[in-house]
């Protein structure tokens, strides 16, 4: 199965991101004197930052405030995060079946490697800056044939990118939502990645 190549979103799919997030944004806040509502924040966690930055900040502010919550970002979001219950084991899985795991996320690619080096997950290829279709293209240059994600902006990048989407209701959307939009299979969480991966692989074999 060397031929295999299976695409891994970062947030809530791989990683529990929502302590980090929620401190960096408390960051921002004290330092800015402006309210952002980090509680509510976190559960809105897959698109691009800036999107959930509008929420907060004038439009002329934002691009602006998204540079410097990627500033603050390692200060106070890598070491609270922890990997999603079967993070590691879902990475090596494809790994061992001789393939490539890949990670292609909407965060900024230094922060998402800095949380990657931490909890000592080992993709083959990070990609960053990518969200919802957009993320097709990394998908379709590494030649992916599976994309796991949490969002439907995942399975919408999968679909376009012509790779089978792989849903785990452990973000912000849940199993019917994702199922709505279009994912071809919908697992409890990460941990049931491993056995379905294999069955796939014999298939496809």
């Amino acid at each position: 199965m060397s031929d295999l190549t299976v695409g891994f979103d970062l947030d809530m799919t791989l990683i529990d991101s929502r302590p980090g997030i929620h401190a960096a944004y408390t960051a921002l806040a004290a330092e800015t004197g402006t309210f952002i509502d980090a509680d509510l924040a976190v559960t809105r966690l897959g698109p691009p930052l800036e999107e959930e930055l509008r929420h907060w900040f004038p439009q002329e502010h934002v691009a602006e405030m998204g540079d410097r919550y990627r500033a603050l970002y390692p200060a106070y979001a890598i070491e609270p995060t922890p990997a999603m219950p079967g993070a590691h084991a879902a990475i090596e899985a494809v790994q061992g079946l001789g393939g490539k795991a890949i990670v292609v996320t909407a965060k900024h690619a230094p922060n998402a490697r800095l949380h990657l080096d931490h909890i000592g997950l080992r993709p083959d290829v990070l990609v960053g800056w990518l969200w919802a279709e957009a993320k097709a293209e990394a998908l379709r240059e590494h030649g992916a044939s599976v994309y796991v994600g949490d969002h439907v902006g995942d399975v919408r990048g999968a679909r376009k990118a012509g790779a089978l989407s792989v849903a785990v209701p452990t973000g912000p959307c849940d199993a019917e939502e994702l199922a709505a939009a279009g994912a071809d299979v919908v697992l409890p969480d990460l941990t049931a990645l491993p056995a379905w991966l294999t069955e796939y692989a014999a298939t496809r074999a």
